[in-house]
């Protein structure tokens, strides 16, 4: 039987502590260090004994040259032992280089404990060892260079690592360990340097993360570094699918599995998974950098067996996904808003749809703000808003920074400011942004339309409860989106109100540029709809189509091409308002030009009538609220004599502020006459008191 110098290092951990196998300063040692330290000394014991043997009956042993060229004693030395097989011999040792190593799980012995995750076998143990050994002991460099017959070879290569694990090189189970495939290199904890060399001189390397993590070490890869984010841990208080938490856990705890969450929302799923986590007791990478460092991060996953977290996936997920789906060694999560796509990979994840954040729920927002929350209406504040816990936790400390700035007590206003800010989104690629500064009090309006816009309000704040924990929900798809229709005159208040809607939410209005939208080429304008609309969805935002007409207008008779497809227009917008998750109003002044089945999925349609002569003096009266005027000021006759609408008045207020900053006066009587007058003639039509000619 052959019998190999590392006979005694395989199978076993590290020898004691104080053992003669304890080299200078390993007693000094602490930690992961102290077992690796201790391995590489026997290491040491088994090198030393192979350098006996290959010196003993070599002439050129004592030669200062040998190894930078060969000489006639080499030859001969080489011809006396070259080894003469017989035809029949037969290698009787039992190689068994598939049989995992049975280290110790220590808890300072990470050698040990890396080998029993990854399930490397003993002769790969012993092949990682001894190429590991010039990166922890640069004693071992020359010892090195003697056995490769090279004194700049200072590496272990393959042949020397198969001679000190007493492996024939003609063994092809032995080669194999060396294949791309093999787990030390498919793990990337080896490589084989120089392809252009025989096999047996290619120099072998281990990476320095490998190094740094067995002597103790935690930082991630330098290339990992700034595409790492911190793992959020569970919320207290969260609300959570506890079903679901407690299933996806159990199943990471009966081994790595890939896992693939849709998102309703993106950023849904992450305060999901650190329960998850939480509960099987795995830590995680989450990993935000582009694909080309999959490797690496694969490699830091299987270090230090925590889970890889991928919320977001690149544009083209297709090669990232198909490579952590590999992985089958290392669990894997992955979430997006996409719905998965099997062309992405050839091993199919666990496919599962994340649960969304119970409606009304603000146990999460009360842990986070603490005691501060008491001083306010926690629930009417953030019910408009569907963010996760992670978002949750980071908007409240940017509410409590905001109220420290102020110097004053948290307020609704705070938490409103930073959770908007934590709901930015892509909807101004497409749409004006507009940040509300008005309130109620600002809205001239009858009582009826004025109640149904209080009802839209409180619609779009309570629909995930009504429709989603009390079930209402019509089916088929449909979204739990609120649609309203504004119909009125031009300046009778449509935009305004859908300001206030957005100031009372808590949330930003974004008004949709028809620009933007319409296309003359075919198909183009769904798409551009589509991508508001996903937009939208994502989004705690009240989205407005001005002038909606253009593109829900009536839909009619096809008669040519253009008919055609400007009903394909509207049936696209009829289904996808169906399945709309958001806030979308929109505004007419002919609420007869929009097509019917529009109106039927609308929930509430608000008719705004044109200003009678109480509510226009309501409107003068409000104009000039901040606007420095004569005493003698009186309104009366302008409301009663000019018949304008709000937005008119509002024209007509500007024009005369105007004329009295010019004179550095306040506004009187003359400069309003003159800005209602001045609307009057815009319209076209007759001022009172003048003469037609």
């Amino acid at each position: 039987m052959n019998t190999s110098p590392l006979e005694d290092l395989l199978p076993t951990a590290a020898g004691p502590e104080g053992s003669e196998a304890a080299g200078p300063g390993d007693a000094a040692a602490a930690g992961p260090a102290r077992p690796l330290l201790g391995r590489l000394a026997e290491l040491r014991h088994a090198v030393t004994a192979l350098v006996e043997h290959r010196a003993t009956g070599d002439p050129t042993a004592d030669d200062p040259l040998r190894g930078l060229y060969v000489s006639e004693e080499s030859v001969g030395h080489l011809l006396r032992t070259w080894p003469r097989a017989e035809p029949d011999a037969v290698w009787e040792e039992d190689v068994r280089p598939e049989v995992p190593a049975e280290w110790p799980k220590d808890a300072d012995d990470r050698l040990a404990r890396t080998a029993a995750r990854l399930r490397l076998t003993e002769l790969d143990t012993a092949v990682l060892l001894i190429a590991l050994a010039p990166d922890l002991d640069r004693s071992f460099e020359p010892l090195y260079g003697y056995l490769n017959d090279e004194v700049s070879r200072r590496r272990a290569t393959v042949g020397l690592a198969l001679d000190l694990c007493g492996m024939p090189a003609h063994l092809p189970e032995a080669r194999a360990r060396f294949h791309p495939s093999a787990p030390l290199r498919a793990f990337g904890l080896l490589s084989v340097e120089e392809p252009d060399r025989p096999l047996l001189t290619r120099s072998l390397t281990v990476p320095d993360r490998l190094t740094s993590h067995l002597l103790g070490d935690d930082t991630p890869d330098a290339v990992l570094r700034g595409r790492l984010r911190p793992m959020p841990g569970p919320l207290p208080g969260a609300e959570h699918d506890e079903g679901f938490v407690r299933r996806l856990a159990a199943r990471i705890d009966d081994g790595p599995c890939t896992a693939y969450l849709r998102e309703h929302r993106e950023g849904d799923a992450l305060a999901t998974l650190a329960s998850v986590l939480y509960e099987a007791g795995v830590g995680a990478l989450h990993f935000a950098g582009p694909p080309g460092h999959v490797p690496e991060l694969l490699r830091e996953a299987r270090l230090t067996g925590r889970a890889v977290v991928v919320c977001g996936l690149p544009e083209h997920p297709g090669p990232m996904v198909a490579e952590l789906a590999a992985a089958t060694d290392v669990t894997v999560l992955l979430a997006d808003t996409r719905p998965y796509d099997p062309q992405w990979s050839p091993h199919d994840p666990l496919v599962l749809q994340a649960p969304r954040r119970p409606a009304g729920g603000t146990a999460s927002w009360r842990t986070a703000l603490g005691p501060a929350a008491d001083g306010f209406d926690l629930a009417g504040t953030v019910a408009p808003y569907h963010l996760g816990g992670e978002r949750i936790a980071r908007a409240a400390r940017a509410a409590t920074a905001l109220a420290a700035f102020d110097g004053t007590a948290l307020t609704a206003a705070h938490v409103r400011l930073a959770a908007r800010q934590q709901s930015a989104s892509g909807l101004e690629r497409h749409a004006r942004r507009i940040r509300p500064a008005v309130d109620w009090r600002d809205l001239v309006l009858p009582d009826g339309p004025l109640v149904q816009l209080r009802e839209l309000a409180l619609r779009a704040r309570h629909r995930d409860r009504v429709l989603g924990d009390w079930r209402l929900s019509a089916g088929g798809g449909r979204g739990r989106g609120v649609l309203g229709l504004f119909a009125g005159e031009s300046g009778t208040g449509k935009t305004l109100s859908a300001e206030v809607i957005a100031a009372d939410l808590g949330v930003d209005l974004y008004v949709v540029q028809l620009s933007s939208v319409v296309d003359k080429y075919v198909g183009e304008t769904e798409k551009n709809l589509e991508r508001i609309f996903t937009e939208a969805d994502r989004t705690d935002a009240v989205l407005l189509f001005d002038e909606a007409d253009a593109v829900f207008g009536k839909r009619s008779e096809v008669k040519d091409a253009h008919d055609r497809y400007a009903n394909m227009e509207s049936a696209y917008l009829l289904q996808r308002l169906e399945s709309f998750d958001g806030i979308a109003l929109l505004t007419t002044n002919l609420r007869a030009n929009i097509d019917d089945a529009f109106t039927r999925r609308l929930d509430l349609v608000v008719d705004f009538p044109f200003p009678d002569a109480g509510q226009r003096l309501a409107l003068w009266r409000h104009g000039l609220s901040h606007v420095p005027r004569a005493g003698d000021l009186d309104v009366g006759a302008l409301a009663r004599d000019f018949e304008l609408a709000g937005g008119s008045i509002r024209s007509a207020v500007v024009t005369a502020a105007y004329l009295a900053a010019g004179r550095d006066e306040p506004v009187a009587a003359g400069d309003l006459w003159e800005g209602a007058r001045r609307e009057y003639r815009k319209a076209g039509r007759l001022v009172p008191g003048e003469t037609s000619w």
